[in-house]
């Protein structure tokens, strides 16, 4: 079992920056696949970026080049830093561990991006 705590969403305007935190209950050494999904109001939730046990990254087109997926090891947690926010990047955002043929969720943290 796996428990995912997110933290650091809030409001903040257009161009600027947040830093996610997902907490996990376990070692996240040998966790498959860790990353952060986003769900605005009325649409599908989306792969936002994920990092593998081994540190390779990927990211969804429209986040390329202004968000940046990372891990601490040692503190169990993944990052996801989100920067020039636009105001489509409001959301909630969800952290998502995939370990040992199970998928884990967190309960997600809003991030609102206006003026």
């Amino acid at each position: 079992q796996v428990q995912l705590v997110e933290s650091g969403g809030g409001l903040v305007q257009p161009g600027g920056s947040l830093r996610l935190s997902c907490a996990a209950s376990v070692s996240i050494v040998n966790i498959y696949v860790m990353g952060w999904y986003r769900q605005a109001p009325g649409k599908q939730r989306e792969a936002v970026a994920g990092i593998r046990s081994i540190g390779l990254t990927t990211y969804g087109d429209s986040v390329k080049g202004r968000f940046t997926i990372s891990k601490d090891n040692a503190e169990n947690r993944v990052y996801l830093q989100m920067n020039s926010l636009k105001p489509e990047d409001t959301a909630i955002y969800y952290c998502k561990a995939n370990h040992a043929g199970r998928e884990y969720w967190g309960q997600g943290t809003q991030v609102t991006v206006s003026s």
